[in-house]
């Protein structure tokens, strides 16, 4: 596993601590109400560890092998695996007890196209990908994925956050993810658009071009196309430029919703039914988003805030939970103890 800053150490192993004990304490047969009706899964990259000792992401990137562990815990939990789109109707029938379990994978990444979907296939398991449009067309970059091979790649680099120049120093793992903890930082509280084209414009001078990460990473219009093709697979929005919704004018809001599901559409040949906000947190979807996700047509939209289905995301379809499937826990008894839903009652 990459080396991690202590602060993150300390609460990973807190939550690991608090799986491996529904786990091995067996709670989760004695309380089978606390996992609700079931999970939304959330994924980004579905890919081969490339074992770097730094890799500031590695949270968000889990191996095929897991991906295939993950779809055999929710069978073999008694899930009923299902397209997200469809849970709201599934939910509100009255008659139908069955829990449900749906795969989403956010950001629209080669690798899902590589990766994940032989997965899927292999159990006849429906699946959702959302897209930002801005990554289709190659006219925005995914910041993290730069300022990952910025400090990844040198031993110094200078910056200005908004106080003067400054020398990020990059020698060890420690002082490089501080720098990125740093762009996160800067990215979440100055002007986003703003924050993310220096960056990029910081990124050329060290001689990587932003546009070329995201078409290495990211399926163009083609690749969504041939994907469409396979009857597993669905497609979500996920805006235009992927920015913090929360953080934008009520025209943009508009136009990143209805924009985005308009170019889903025209990738794939269907108008989306289901929106994942960026980022996903609470300060980047409040009460203003999910109404307007709402207005926008969506029968759900999905946070990354935790939690189990419940008979809730009748209520608020766009303001629905997920269950994040990280790379630093990738053990089939996590999992069980997700599924489970006590987790998120005990932290």
């Amino acid at each position: 596993m990459p080396d991690i800053p202590a602060r993150q150490a300390v609460k990973y192993a807190v939550i690991r601590g608090v799986l491996d004990a529904i786990a091995w304490s067996g709670a989760r047969r004695l309380l089978p109400s606390a996992g609700g009706r079931g999970v939304i899964f959330t994924l980004h990259h579905v890919r081969p560890s490339n074992g770097a000792s730094y890799d500031p992401n590695a949270p968000l990137s889990v191996t095929p092998e897991f991906l295939d562990t993950a779809v055999q815990a929710s069978l073999e939990a008694g899930l009923t695996p299902v397209a997200v789109e469809d849970l709201p109707e599934l939910l509100a029938d009255p008659a139908d007890k069955r829990r449900f379990v749906s795969f989403t994978l956010d950001d629209g990444y080669r690798d899902n196209a590589e990766h994940a979907a032989p997965v899927f296939r292999r159990y006849g398991v429906p699946y959702t990908i959302f897209i930002t449009a801005g990554f289709v067309e190659r006219t925005h970059s995914l910041w993290w994925e730069t300022v990952t091979l910025l400090t990844a790649g040198s031993d110094e680099i200078e910056f200005d956050f908004g106080g003067g120049a400054e020398t990020l120093e990059l020698a060890t793992n420690a002082q490089k993810h501080a720098a990125y903890a740093r762009f996160s930082t800067f990215v979440e509280t100055a002007g986003e658009d703003e924050a993310v084209a220096r960056i990029d414009a910081l990124a050329r001078r060290c001689g990587i071009d932003p546009l070329a990460v995201t078409s290495d990473l990211t399926m163009d219009a083609s690749e969504l196309r041939a994907l469409a093709a396979d009857p597993l697979a669905r497609f979500g929005a996920h805006t235009l430029t992927h920015v913090n919704l929360r953080r934008v004018s009520e025209a943009r809001l508009r136009e990143e919703l209805k924009g985005s599901a308009q170019a889903v559409e025209t990738y794939v040949g269907r108008y989306p039914r289901a929106f994942a906000y960026p980022y996903g947190f609470a300060a980047a979807v409040g009460e203003r988003e999910v109404e307007a996700a709402a207005r926008a047509g969506f029968a759900v939209a999905v946070t990354t805030q935790p939690g189990v289905l419940s008979a809730a995301i009748l209520d608020r379809p766009t303001a629905a939970s997920r269950v994040s499937l990280n790379g630093y826990f990738q053990k089939k008894r996590y999992v069980e103890a997700l599924l489970s839903g006590l987790a998120f009652k005990l932290t």
